[in-house]
């Protein structure tokens, strides 16, 4: 998987200079976007299938300050997934390498009026990309 790339925005940041904690939620789902394409499931498929995918679930922890023009590497892994709930993981770092952001989203799977659905039942090819792409830690 590549790793998606973020420039921080002069309106991510604050009076200090500093990117407001809200951003980092946003890149996450800027990154999760990315991903769900590079594993050939972008959002666009996954609606034109009828298929939801929710933020269930968000925890966060914030390493480093970032702050207007610094590049943001994301790393976006599959924590955890039992055929209903998925787990994705985020670790930002700077140019540097260092950490600046760890975090974990929740997420689960929606037909077009709202019940849950078994990938692995109606959509075995993205059940099949996700289950291959579990990182055990």
């Amino acid at each position: 998987m590549n790793t998606y790339r973020h420039t921080v925005q002069y309106y991510e940041t604050d009076k200090m200079g500093i990117t407001h904690h809200s951003n980092y939620i946003r890149w996450m789902e800027e990154a999760r976007v990315d991903f769900m394409s590079q594993i050939g499931w972008d959002y666009a498929k996954l609606e034109k299938e009828g298929v939801i995918c929710p933020v269930v679930g968000l925890d966060c922890s914030y390493k480093a300050s970032t702050t207007f023009s610094d590049v943001i590497e994301i790393e976006v892994t599959v924590k955890e997934f039992k055929g209903v709930k998925l787990k994705l993981s985020y670790i930002m770092k700077n140019a540097n390498g260092d950490i600046v952001f760890e975090g974990n989203s929740e997420h689960c799977f929606l037909n077009s009026s709202g019940t849950l659905i078994r990938l692995n039942r109606s959509y075995p090819e993205l059940y099949d990309a996700l289950v291959a792409l579990i990182i055990e830690n």
